[in-house]
């Protein structure tokens, strides 16, 4: 596969438990982050690592909450939370526990905090006795489900969001559940050309293997289970990683990148697709979409495989190959129809060029005159000086050549963008802001570091606060008419520096989604002694010029358009634990004083333009399907139902044309289109409204907004 990376800015880790990015994007957590990666290459690794013992977790845990930005002192709260991912984590598709059981584990569990500081971990054997017991159980009620009287029924419903299914009651209960995931884990089997037989035989052998798994999984590895879940406790992005995970990092880190090009996530059983990376293999096939849940996985010229359950770690390795060979992912997609198909992905190095800044042109036509605008495309903040890659040097050029066009406005898409370099996004503000701050980070110690273009205004917080500046921008560079930013909820990290700056200074207009991702946090990744792993820890956070950080609420839309897909769940706020949202003093605009170069927006335009849009959405054909589609999907509420997957199948059966890569990447472009469109027609509103034509106000430094 590719890359897997856990501690930057351009990460954007979603779901419940573990990440893991297939991307060659670049790090982002400063030079002190890409040091210690650097010592990872070139730490000695043994073949044998020393497992966690009881005895080292109170030092481990002590190292989390001493590194941790927020916190710092073990709570009721962070225990609370530690035995709910801990009991997540033990049985994530709750088809073992039963809610008496968890009455039980939860004071077992609280008792391991008390325990441990003696190094004492002996309670962790009564949860293990009772894993195995149920894992024992639910093998022998599946064998009986699937005995000789078993018979298909396809009028079984399923709610596979775990998270809104309650734990079994009784065994009756349990019964009930578990021929309902049988039943569908048979019609996966047969619809991938499995006879029942073999479909029976399959599903028996899983319940066995996850028998023998919880079997093998011991105190000891219970041990390891408690410290990766009290990691979570702290934060979505908090983590330990034990040996054999660091060690997989290292190596991944030393191969060549190459992969699908898919943020993956487990949750509650299901293996999630968060991301596509731009110019990945499974971007460039045009086949999947964030959400999509990937239920089984083949390899060229052999059966698939059933991962529902399995370790996300096994399901990497699966998914994970040689350029050039191909994968197939069974994918269960849950839109206005309950879909299950078969995605065929190439592996292969992600393609720059994918990820390079494209720019297109729109015409609109008002009152006789003709419009021309520029719709400039950017999928990451890449950067990389060995290959003298720059999305800042490449967005300049773009920008030079609109002008050289006479555009009378500028869309910059970062719809699709998860993020990227840091020091490529700061600059490129730039290119729209002239000089001043951008984004500030406040670590553990308070230390607040303002990174600016130029120069900035460094508050009234003395010694705590300092300016990294970068280079001044040229003015002749600088790009100062009508601008408009599209954002969804997939525009994370770098991206909601980018467009949060912008609509500071009152720059830009913000179409898209409500908000965007939301992740405002940063991440360091540190080896740790003995060779117990390494753990990744949030450190700090950003916030934009205006003083606001970007965690959990991100950046909010001005003009707002309906939700992509179904995207409802897609966010920091849908994490557990997000950090809250906090404040600074705020570093708007530059040392002495400064009007602007552009003409700020103003709340009046924004609200007219808001107005109009709204009016224009809800007459477009195209927004209203994909309206009707995200509410016919949000009402199934995560239920599926086995004669719809049929149906589906049934109705594409033998018919269905085989789509060129070429047409599926153009069916995928062609889902953003309403969004770009949508964005020219609010740019066209700036114009022809006159808000260009106005004087720009002064730009006050000591007060850093916008003069009246």
């Amino acid at each position: 596969m590719c890359d897997r990376r856990d501690e930057n800015i351009s990460e954007n880790t979603h779901g419940d438990n573990h990440h893991t990015r297939f991307s060659s994007k670049g790090g982002l957590c400063f030079q002190k982050l890409l040091l210690i990666l650097l010592l990872i290459l070139l730490l000695p690794i043994s073949s044998v690592a020393e497992n966690l013992t009881c005895r080292r977790l109170p030092m481990l845990m002590g190292m989390f909450l001493d590194n941790h930005y927020e916190m710092k002192k073990m709570t009721g709260e962070i225990k609370t939370h530690a035995i709910d991912q801990m009991i997540k984590s033990l049985d994530p598709s709750k088809t073992l526990l039963y809610e008496s059981d968890l009455e039980r584990l939860k004071p077992v569990l609280q008792g391991v905090f008390a325990s441990v500081q003696a190094g004492d971990c002996a309670s962790l054997i009564q949860v293990y006795d009772i894993l195995v017991a149920r894992a024992r159980e639910t093998e022998a009620i599946v064998k009986k489900i699937l005995g000789p009287d078993y018979r298909l029924d396809e009028t079984v419903e399923l709610n596979v969001n775990v998270n809104k299914r309650p734990y079994v009651k009784t065994t009756a209960e349990k019964h009930a559940l578990l021929r309902k995931i049988v039943q569908f884990q048979i019609e996966n089997a047969l619809l991938a050309g499995v006879d029942l037989a073999e479909a029976k035989k399959q599903q028996i052998h899983r319940y066995e293997l996850q028998t023998m798994r919880v079997v093998e999984r011991n105190s000891e590895k219970l041990i390891t289970s408690f410290a990766e879940a009290f990691a979570l406790a702290l934060d979505p992005h908090t983590s330990y990683l034990p040996p054999e995970d660091f060690e997989d990092l290292r190596i991944q880190m030393q191969l060549s990148l190459e992969g699908i090009g898919a943020v993956l996530s487990s949750d509650n059983g299901f293996t999630v697709i968060e991301e596509l990376i731009p110019g990945g293999g499974a971007e460039r096939s045009g086949l999947l979409k964030p959400k999509d849940k990937i239920i089984a996985v083949a390899q060229e010229g052999e059966k698939p495989v059933n991962v529902i359950d399995m370790d996300l770690h096994d399901i990497i390795k699966m998914i994970r190959g040689k350029k050039d060979t191909q994968v197939t992912l069974t994918i269960l997609r849950q839109a206005e129809h309950t879909n299950r198909f078969a995605a065929t992905i190439t592996r292969d190095k992600i393609d720059i060029k994918e990820q390079e800044a494209k720019i297109s042109y729109e015409t609109r036509t008002v009152a006789g005159r003709q419009y021309h605008f520029g719709v400039i495309d950017l999928p990451s903040f890449y950067g990389d000086e060995k290959e003298n890659k720059s999305c800042y040097e490449d967005v300049k050029s773009l920008l030079a050549e609109a002008k050289r066009q006479h555009v009378d406005g500028i869309v910059l898409d970062l719809s699709r963008n998860g993020g990227g370099l840091l020091t490529e996004a700061v600059r490129l503000a730039g290119l729209f802001l002239d000089k001043g701050g951008v984004v500030a980070t406040k670590d553990i110690r308070e230390q607040v570091t303002i990174l600016a273009n130029g120069s900035a205004s460094s508050g009234t917080e003395g010694d705590k606060r300092k300016v990294i500046a970068f280079p001044a921008e040229d003015p002749r560079a600088v790009y100062t008419g009508p601008l408009v930013v599209l954002t969804s909820r997939l525009s994370a990290s770098a991206s909601e520096i980018v467009a949060g700056a912008l609509k500071d200074y009152h720059r830009a207009v913000i179409v898209g989604s409500d908000h965007t991702f939301g992740k405002g946090s940063v991440q360091e990744l540190t080896p740790l002694p003995w060779e117990l792993g390494a753990m990744k820890v949030t450190t700090s956070l950003y916030f934009l010029p205006g003083g606001k950080s970007t965690q959990k609420i991100g950046v909010e839309a001005d003009v707002r358009l309906p939700i992509w897909f179904i995207l409802e769940d897609v966010g920091e706020k849908a994490l557990d634990y997000p950090l809250p949202a906090q404040a600074i003093t705020p570093f708007l605009g530059v040392q002495g004083d400064a009007a602007p170069l552009w003409k700020p927006m103003e709340q009046p335009l924004l609200a007219k333009l808001a107005a109009r849009s709204q009016a224009r959405v809800a007459k477009d054909a195209k927004f209203a399907e994909i309206i009707k589609n995200n509410k016919e999907a949000a009402g199934k509420k995560g239920v599926i139902r086995l004669a719809d997957l049929r149906k589906e199948v049934e109705k594409e059966g033998g018919v269905k044309k085989k789509e060129t890569p070429t047409e599926l990447k153009k069916k995928a472009r062609d889902q953003y289109v309403p969004f770009v469109n949508e964005s020219v027609n609010v740019l066209l509103d700036m114009v022809t409204l006159g808000s260009a034509l106005r004087a720009p106000p002064v730009l006050h430094a000591e007060a850093g907004i916008p003069g009246r």
